[in-house]
């Protein structure tokens, strides 16, 4: 939990630190920027959890060379997936702002700032792989130790680039890139025993046709589910942006309360990950469940806590993130949506987390589709009456549909663990 809270209080001190701009334009170019290319690299983000599910059940059946074959594979789809992503960068620019409704000053900033940080994808999304092979194992430590490094350096880069130097939206991308490329080389140190062996360079092991393929359906099915999930989060955004530049930015602040939250809640999903998977390993249906019972009861005392501060603390957080007036009148009036989000969100992120371990992937695609098929209802239903509100009400359906869909799949998967 602790190595997650840290990634996306690298998107608060982000937003803070442009936000000292008494602009709304440079808050929103950062935000419009970041989730692009965020939800770019999320699209690979079924290398973390392919990654941590296969590895997770390799280590319950007690299989070594596995675990590290696992790695090297992970390693290769990241540092290609990367240098696909900045083969095709002005298809992705073009693309993002063909959609995007972002005023031409936003436009600009926020093409800025994603010419500098894409050189760094292949970093993170490599990082992905190791995150998920080290969870896998509960090597959650130095999970953290990846996470403080790469983010501290972000940070202070942050605050020299932008505070310091002046160099605006620009300097935020700067401090990323570096960052990335920085927590790669950490990354690969903390995984250092693997390569010690030579099963990491097992070639016939690492390229068995069987094991590829197994790799491949649970990495397809987790990219659709990816690709389903960041729809909504962009269209999100960018409806928001249809409204006005102030509207966008005072979304893009409490996005943040949203990924600190979310964040923190899947140190207690990835913890369901690896036990899970290793429980689906060993064929124990009773561990199966207790893991699954135990971590879900942590993620509700967690999340209690996140929307009792949301309540108490969010009108100081936001006053302090954004030093526009008319940004923090309107985040404050949609604040009420982020105190609700930890509860309504709960079951979805667990059950996440749960069937990731099981790598019941089919159910993750199939009950994401359901799920983003009554956000899009919700959205055509509710932004017409309710503006910016119905937008915020149909993303906190979009995660009750997700949790009861996947609430009505969890039998088949203890009956597949019985069944092995």
């Amino acid at each position: 939990m602790l190595a997650n809270v840290t990634v996306p209080i690298l998107g608060v001190v982000d937003t803070g630190v442009v936000g000292q701009i008494p602009q709304a334009a440079p808050i929103a170019a950062v935000g419009v920027g970041a989730i692009i290319l965020g939800a770019i690299y999320w699209i690979f983000g079924f290398l973390r959890m392919g990654t941590a599910g296969l590895t997770a059940q390799a280590t319950g059946q007690g299989n070594r060379a596995e675990v590290a074959a696992l790695l090297t594979r992970s390693l290769m789809i990241g540092l290609a997936g990367g240098a696909a992503i900045i083969a095709l960068q002005q298809l992705v620019y073009a693309g993002a702002f063909a959609i995007s409704p972002a005023g031409p000053e936003v436009e600009s900033l926020a093409r800025d700032y994603m010419q500098i940080r894409i050189w760094s994808a292949p970093a993170a999304i490599a990082i992905y792989g190791i995150n998920g092979w080290l969870i896998a194992q509960e090597r959650t430590r130095d999970v953290l130790i990846l996470q403080v490094w790469m983010n501290g350096a972000n940070i202070l880069l942050d605050l020299l680039f932008v505070l310091q130097l002046g160099w605006g939206v620009s300097g935020v991308a700067f401090a990323t890139f570096l960052a990335e490329w920085s927590g790669l080389a950490m990354g690969l140190y903390l995984c250092r025993a693997a390569f010690r062996v030579p099963d990491w360079r097992d070639w016939p092991r690492v390229f068995d046709r069987e094991k590829l393929k197994n790799m491949a359906v649970v990495n397809t099915d987790i990219m659709l589910r990816s690709l389903m999930l960041q729809a909504i989060f962009v269209s999100f955004l960018l409806l928001g942006g249809k409204f006005d530049a102030v509207t966008l930015a005072a979304n893009q602040v409490l996005l943040q309360f949203l990924h600190v939250m979310s964040f923190a809640l899947d140190g207690f999903a990835f913890a369901a990950e690896a036990l899970v998977g290793q429980a689906m390993g060993a064929k124990a249906v009773q561990q199966l469940r207790r893991s699954a019972v135990l971590t879900s009861l942590w993620g509700l005392g967690c999340n209690v806590l996140f929307a009792l501060a949301f309540a108490l603390l969010g009108g100081i957080v936001i006053n302090t993130m954004a030093k526009d007036p008319e940004v923090q009148q309107a985040a404050r009036a949609y604040l009420p949506w982020m105190v609700a989000a930890p509860l309504v969100g709960l079951a979805s992120w667990m059950l996440d987390g749960i069937f990731i371990g099981a790598t019941r992937t089919g159910d993750m695609r199939n009950m994401m589709a359901i799920s983003a098929v009554i956000y899009a209802a919700s959205v055509a239903l509710l932004i017409g009456p309710l503006g910016n509100h119905g937008l915020w009400l149909a993303l906190l359906i979009s995660f009750v549909a997700r949790a009861i869909t996947l609430g009505l799949r969890y039998p088949a998967l203890e009956r597949a663990a019985q069944n092995g």
